[in-house]
């Protein structure tokens, strides 16, 4: 009987489905990561463009609306990328808990982000579906959200931009690694999809820009905030460098 207990030991064990559940369940992880990290790049060059337009209203109105309509498209992908992280760590998914959360600093931030952020593209839509007649409450909204935005973002791009470049680069390069969360085809595919999606709407909503323009070029201004929350921001940088964000 010791025997054959003894044999039993000595066999080599087998693949079980949890071994294979936990590869999966890692892919999953990876891929979200690689997911967000590419809709984040993508972003950011489009807030930049946005940003840039921003500083000459008067010649750049026009490309500062469609760039603003279009952006909503991957913001989508993130915000849908990073609620489903969210929502598989708070639910005790093993490899999401494994994977572990942002740091505290970063999580505390996070919903004045999002809903900073919603205001900033919800109002400036408005802004372009009413029209300077009925703007309302859509102007000094926009400029309010945007003086805040601007020092969150910063905080976020600094904490994440090093982080979302690797993850980019490392989901494009021929790398073993690469094998851990397949799908980089259709993370591509949706990115684009969310692009194209935005640029149908931005070509949609374009003829609401005219009023705009009119406005502009007759010596009014589109209030805007863009120096006040580019100080904003640099002081909120300086303030919170000490502080560790990753």
């Amino acid at each position: 009987m010791k025997l054959l207990n003894d044999r039993e030991t000595m066999r080599p064990s087998r693949p079980t489905g949890t071994d294979e559940e936990n590869r999966e369940s890692r892919s999953g992880v990876v891929g979200n990561k690689r997911l967000t990290a590419l809709a984040g790049v993508v972003l950011l060059v489009l807030i930049l463009v946005e940003l840039v337009s921003t500083a000459n209203l008067y010649a750049l109105l026009p490309l500062h609306i469609f760039v603003g309509v279009l952006l909503a498209g991957p913001l989508v992908v993130k915000l849908g990328s990073t609620g489903y992280r969210f929502l598989r760590y708070y639910t005790k998914s093993p490899a999401y808990v494994r994977s572990g959360p942002p740091r505290l600093p970063l999580r505390l931030l996070a919903p004045l982000l999002l809903v900073t952020t919603l205001l900033v593209v919800g109002s400036g839509i408005g802004l372009v579906v009413t029209g300077p007649a009925q703007a309302g409450l859509f102007l000094p909204l926009h400029s309010l959200s945007v003086v805040l935005w601007l020092s969150l973002i910063a905080i976020h791009v600094v904490a994440y931009l090093g982080q979302a470049l690797r993850w980019v680069a490392d989901d494009w390069r021929k790398h073993p690694s690469r094998s851990l969360a397949p799908g980089r085809g259709l993370r591509l595919g949706v990115t684009l999809g969310a692009l194209l999606a935005g640029a149908v709407a931005a070509l949609l909503l374009l003829p609401g820009a005219t009023p705009w323009v009119v406005l502009n070029q007759v010596g009014q201004k589109i209030s805007g905030a863009l120096i006040e929350g580019l100080a904003l921001a640099i002081v909120v940088l300086l303030v919170a460098r000490p502080l560790r964000w990753r």
